[in-house]
Order: structure tokens, then sequence, then C-alpha cells
């Protein structure tokens, strides 16, 4: 009897775990333009994170978030092309997973001089479009903006990946998401303490998600 009962369980197991997923809800979101709406949507700040990656001394790569990001996105799904994004990435909340490296970041330069690199009250970054060229299919996107950094405005290219759109549970709000990649050169924007050993590119990837309003 005591060898049966493992397998009484695992059959057991092998019965109710295809009825249970059958029962799950699934996710809110999907992978279907057809469920974007025209508006204005307004980035969910909770939801909506910048993360930054550069290459350290050749050794690794470590990496930092930016968070609470705010601004919005006008859409169109009869005019995709001519959707517009803005939105404010707030420097001064940059975060790493050392202390040691995020205080760096923020601290006031030697002796009165320039930061290494934001500084103790950097301004708010800002990335404006100015262009959105769609593939094929109309589920990816180049989206050239101005990106405003440090007191410098430069252009940027961003890969965006529609990832999906629906209604959240919570708020009742229709929502949309994507993902995007893409590269800035931090000299580019007046920031380059320790290039080339720690690496002057500086790869971007992007998780958005914007609720109509």
């Amino acid at each position: 009897m005591r060898r049966l009962a493992p397998l009484t369980v695992l059959a057991a197991l092998v019965v109710a775990v295809p009825v249970v997923i059958a029962q799950s809800p699934g996710t809110p979101g999907a992978k279907d333009k057809a469920r974007v709406t025209a508006g204005t949507y307004a980035a969910d700040p909770g939801h909506t994170l910048v993360v930054w990656e550069v290459d350290h001394f050749g050794f690794s790569k470590y990496s930092g978030i930016f968070g609470d990001v705010t601004g919005t996105l006008v859409i169109d799904p009869a005019n995709p092309g001519a959707s517009k994004v803005d939105v404010t990435i707030p420097v001064a909340k940059v975060t790493t997973a050392s202390a040691g490296l995020t205080g760096h970041l923020l601290r006031a330069g030697k002796d009165g001089g320039k930061p290494d690199f934001f500084g103790p009250a950097p301004a708010d970054a800002k990335f404006v479009s100015t262009s959105v060229v769609l593939d094929d299919d109309g589920d990816e996107a180049k989206v050239t903006g101005n990106l405003t950094l440090n007191g410098v405005t430069k252009p940027v290219t961003l890969d965006v990946d529609f990832h999906g759109a629906g209604t959240n549970p919570f708020n009742k709000k229709a929502t949309v998401g994507f993902e995007a990649e893409g590269k800035i050169r931090r000299s580019d924007f007046g920031i380059a303490y320790g290039i080339p050993a720690v690496s002057d590119e500086v790869e971007l990837e992007i998780h958005a998600a914007f609720e109509k309003q």
C-alpha cells in the first residue's frame, strides 16, 4: 500500500493539472492589434522601465534602471505611422544593484568639478518622437525621436515591438504595451567618464505600458 500511494497521488495530479489550467483565466493582454483603440494614452509609471547596460572593463556588463516614467502616447490604429510619443524619464531616480554605484552616478563632482556621471540633481531626460515607420506586419516599428539627456539633445532611433493590448482588470483602463531596444553613445551627451574602460556605447531596453485616458 505504501508503494501505491505515490502512484495514486501522481495519477490524480496528471488528471487535475490540465483541468486547473483549463479553468485558469488567460492574461488580460494579448498581441492582437485589433484590441488597440484610438486615443491618448498615459504611461503607466509603475510598469514602464528603461534598462541601460554598459560594458565594465571588458570583464562583464552591468546595468541600471530608470523607472517612474511619465508621458503620453497618441495612437490611431487606422494610421499608426502618425503615432506620437512624448515621455519624461526621472534620471535622479536611477537605481542599480549596488548602492555604491548608484551613489557614484549621482554624486557631485570633486572639489566643485563636473560630476563623473549625472550629479546630485540631474534634470529629467526626455524623448519626443519625430517619425514612426512600421514593418509590413504592423507590429514592429522604427521610432525616431529627439532624446534630451544631461542638457544635450540628439536624435535616437528605437526598434519597437508591439507586446500586447487589452483591459487592465484592476482599473478597467484600455492598455497597450511595447518593448523597444536602442543604443546611444554617452559621450554624445557629455558623459564621458571612464571611456573606454567603461564602454561609451550604452544599450537600452525599454518596457512600456500606456493606459488610455
